[in-house]
């Protein structure tokens, strides 16, 4: 779990662009989770800035769900797998689990 401050910059139903801060709840090198007020629907694009190094990426929602108290959670995938989004280091895939004696 990382919480951080990201900025969504999205189109809502209008096709008017919105820019609206989340935090993000879960965060992996294929996408994450956020907490954020406006809706986007599954399947909707959008593009996902890490304020802290400006860096942007394409995104696109895979689930979206009413958190109530006007929230939403929004599950994200990245365009493209990017693990050097987000700061921090993800294990390498042939990491493994030291078995215990």
């Amino acid at each position: 779990m990382l919480r951080l401050t990201v900025l969504v910059i999205a189109e809502d139903e209008e096709r008017k662009q919105i820019c609206e801060e989340a935090e993000t709840q879960v965060v992996n090198a294929h996408g994450g989770l956020f907490r954020m007020r406006g809706h986007l629907h599954m399947g909707q694009a959008f593009v996902l800035r890490n304020p802290k190094n400006n860096v942007e990426i394409g995104c696109r929602v895979v689930r979206s769900e009413d958190e109530g108290m006007e929230f939403y959670k929004v599950a994200f995938e990245f365009d493209r797998p990017t693990p050097n989004f987000w700061p921090v280091v993800f294990p390498p895939h042939d990491w493994k689990v030291a078995e215990s004696s």
